[in-house]
C-alpha cells in the first residue's frame, strides 16, 4: 500500500523526490502518513480535498485485509 500511495503522489507533484510515506500500525488499523514538499501540498489535497478523497478511495479498493487503513497528509 505504501508503494501505491507513493506512486500516486509522485505523479501529482513537482518534486517527486520529496515524497515520503510512513506507516504506523495501531491496534486494528494502519495509518499511512504522506509527506510532500510544502509547495506540493495543495496538489496532493486538491480543490475541496477531492484529490485526497480519490487517493483514499483507491486505498479502500485495494485493501486486502480486514484492518482499516487511513491516510494522513502531514504538513512539515
Amino acid at each position: 500500500m505504501s508503494e501505491l500511495i507513493r506512486y500516486i503522489a509522485q505523479n501529482l507533484v513537482d518534486q517527486p523526490d520529496q515524497v515520503r510515506v510512513d506507516m504506523r500500525q495501531e491496534d486494528d488499523s494502519l495509518t499511512y502518513e504522506l509527506r510532500v514538499a510544502q509547495e506540493d501540498l495543495g496538489k496532493v489535497i486538491g480543490k475541496q480535498g477531492r484529490t485526497a478523497k480519490a487517493i483514499r478511495a483507491v486505498m479502500a479498493a485495494s485493501q486486502t485485509d480486514d484492518r482499516r487503513a487511513r491516510l494522513e497528509i502531514v504538513e512539515e
